[in-house]
């Protein structure tokens, strides 16, 4: 009585609560109506247990998968490649110091913006370097596991065949006279002839190639890192600088020698190769006529070298992209240009310059501006004054309205000198440096004649008299110069080793591809001779594999012709013994052929992993690994002799032959 009043109880309050709300023990998403009851048969998370952390090897165990996908180094690689555009667009002041201060002069707004950035020295920044350890250490991961699953994959051995060759992609089969041995046998020496890997287990010989194909994915992902440390190299070790150089005069590789020198922050400037060279003669020709008049035909530059303090002379000619290479420094050809001879007397009548004056081209047809500074000289009073020329050199001069004096031909047909003189002070002894090939008239006075501004134009062997007897400039001839770059840069041989490695092995893993061979030899059911069974199956997508496969049946075939078929129809145990011969070579011909019922099958209908295991038994390619829409097991000849190619007594398959299957 007192149990029955309890349960009337409990069912007054479920029907006072129906959502169980009141219940102090019940749970978050318990069933409606059902009170405690309901709380426990509810399958809700419980939202108020915490969710386990991962904790720092967690993270770090994340991280490390991230960094070392595919999708990251991708991502990596373009943001370095994205990255070195700036450094290719802007200057830089680690190359052309003076076009970065020319550039800040031009765009305060800008250049205050690309300082924060870092974009005036891109290589050495803190976000370029960052991508760039980034990607070294994502490739160095991504490698060394691969490199140890590959070393496993030529250790091991081709994989035992599936129980149903006929279901791959591309599958051929006929009786022959021979043994099961026989054929074995000389499948094994086919197979071999031709490069693959093969092996004999049991009623089948196994065989694989295209191992190339993974080795050439490693030579790609190694010539990268190779690729990486050689412009680490370069950049960390290199030193560069420029030296102008007119014909017969010297160059010693001393840091005072150079017109501008670079060296990297590893760079020892002490560890200079010794060495030097003489410019003897510059020969550039032009084309004359046509309408590439005035192109370039030649530029060489004969010298005399040596290397060390006592080293023997030696002749050598540079060229564009021929250089000169002493002791793993190399002298590049990179300009040239005229050098008047010019002789400037004072107002005392002394010498006070001569010689070669580099003037710098313009244009194609080489009209080239320079200047020329006295700065020991003296006036008609004999005070101490210095005296500057502005001049513009035409090797073929020319005159119209439109465009003035100008040149018409980069070479020397007819040479004319345009001067400007001015007199006063230089500023070259202010301690601060100057360009040689500009003028500061801030404190010079130009010369005057009748009024006019004094500009002459001088041809070889003539002189001009500066006005109130301050002096006097000769026109005495032109030499030739030559601009050379002198460069060492270590790991210039492993960008290029490894670039071209990089390329071969991309070929590799696009243009191989890794396949696999089975031939199975079984005695008939009948005992009147040998089915033999061979298919193939490619790891990745080749339109050759039908073709592969036909051409090895066909090799094949010479040891182990087809046989005639007996008359009986019954079927054997492989489900091929009771076919006629001309069904049976149809369906030789269809599935060598790459038939479009079978090539439906995809790599997928053989798993890899069970592909892979060598002591696979042969029930490994059961039903249940059959993609939907692949043809039942079975084979041609059954289906042609009009038994259900279900009826596979060793490993039956109710399901039945489709209908672009019969006969």
């Amino acid at each position: 009585m007192a149990e029955t009043t309890k349960n009337a109880a409990a069912n007054a309050d479920a029907r006072s609560d129906p959502d169980g709300r009141s219940d102090p023990d019940g749970r978050a998403g318990a069933e409606p109506g059902l009170g405690a009851a309901g709380s426990q048969l509810s399958t809700a998370p419980d939202e108020s247990a915490p969710l386990p952390g991962l904790g720092v090897i967690g993270w770090a165990r994340w991280f490390w998968r991230q960094l070392t996908s595919m999708r990251v180094a991708l991502l990596l690689l373009l943001l370095l490649s994205l990255g070195a555009i700036p450094g290719s667009l802007i200057p830089q002041t680690g190359i052309d110091p003076m076009a970065v201060e020319q550039f800040r002069a031009d765009n305060e707004t800008l250049a205050a913006v690309y300082d924060k950035l870092g974009l005036f020295h891109v290589y050495s920044s803190v976000w370029f370097s960052a991508i760039y350890i980034l990607l070294f250490v994502s490739l160095i991961g991504c490698i060394v596991p691969r490199t140890w699953q590959f070393a496993g994959q030529l250790r091991g051995r081709p994989p035992a065949g599936p129980s149903r060759l006929a279901r791959l992609p591309a599958y051929t089969t006929w009786r022959t006279a021979a043994t099961p041995e026989e054929v074995l046998g000389a499948a094994h020496r086919t197979l071999r002839r031709r490069r693959f890997r093969a092996r004999l287990g049991g009623d089948t010989a196994a065989a694989e190639k295209g191992y190339l194909r993974e080795a050439g994915n490693l030579v790609f992902h190694i010539a990268l890192i190779v690729l990486l440390l050689a412009f680490a190299a370069g950049s960390l070790w290199k030193a560069e600088g420029g030296k102008l150089i007119v014909k017969g005069d010297g160059f010693t590789n001393t840091l005072p020698q150079y017109d501008d020198f670079r060296a990297a922050s590893l760079y020892d400037t002490d560890q200079l190769t010794p060495f030097g060279f003489r410019l003897d003669d510059f020969e550039a020709t032009f084309e004359r006529g046509g309408p590439q008049k005035g192109t370039p035909r030649t530029f060489r530059a004969d010298v005399t070298h040596w290397n060390g303090a006592d080293g023997a002379e030696r002749k050598a000619s540079i060229e564009v992209n021929h250089p000169l290479e002493v002791d793993g420094t190399k002298v590049y050809l990179i300009g040239y240009g005229y050098a008047p001879v010019v002789t400037v007397k004072d107002g005392q009548g002394d010498v006070a310059y001569q010689g070669p004056v580099p003037f710098l081209p313009q244009d194609t047809n080489n009209t080239s501006v320079g200047v020329v500074k006295v700065p020991d000289a003296r006036d008609k009073d004999g005070k101490k004054t210095q005296l500057g020329f502005q001049g513009r050199f035409l090797p073929t001069f020319a005159l119209d309205e439109v465009r003035g004096p100008h040149s018409t031909f980069p070479a020397l047909d007819y040479p004319v000198l345009s001067i400007n003189a001015f007199m006063g002070s230089l500023g070259v002894d202010s301690g601060i440096p100057q360009n040689v090939y500009q003028l500061d008239t801030r404190k010079m006075k130009q010369f005057k004649e009748n009024g006019d501004l004094f500009r002459k134009f001088l041809r070889p062997g003539e002189t001009v008299q500066l006005p109130d007897g301050q002096g006097s400039l000769s026109f005495d001839g032109v030499e030739e110069w030559a601009s050379f770059q002198i460069s060492s840069q270590p790991g210039k041989g492993w960008a290029l080793g490894g670039a071209v490695a990089a390329l071969l092995g991309l070929a590799a893993s696009l243009f191989i591809q890794r396949r696999r061979i089975w031939v199975r030899a079984r005695p008939a059911a009948d005992g009147s001779g040998t089915v033999v069974e061979m298919a193939a199956l490619g790891r990745s997508e080749s339109p050759r594999l039908p073709e592969e496969l036909a051409e090895l049946a066909v090799a094949l075939r010479e040891t182990a012709p087809p046989a005639p078929e007996p008359d009986d129809t019954a079927d054997g145990a492989d489900g091929s013994d009771g076919a006629p011969e001309g069904a049976q070579d149809e369906a030789a011909a269809r599935y060598a052929a790459g038939d479009a019922a079978r090539g439906t099958a995809a790599e997928d209908t053989a798993d890899d992993d069970t592909a892979d295991d060598d002591t696979a038994d042969e029930d490994t390619a059961d039903e249940d690994t059959v993609p939907e829409g692949t043809p039942a097991a079975g084979t041609a000849e059954e289906t042609a002799a009009g038994e259900p190619a279900g009826d596979d007594r060793e490993n039956p398959d109710p399901a039945g032959p489709s209908e672009g299957e019969r006969a």
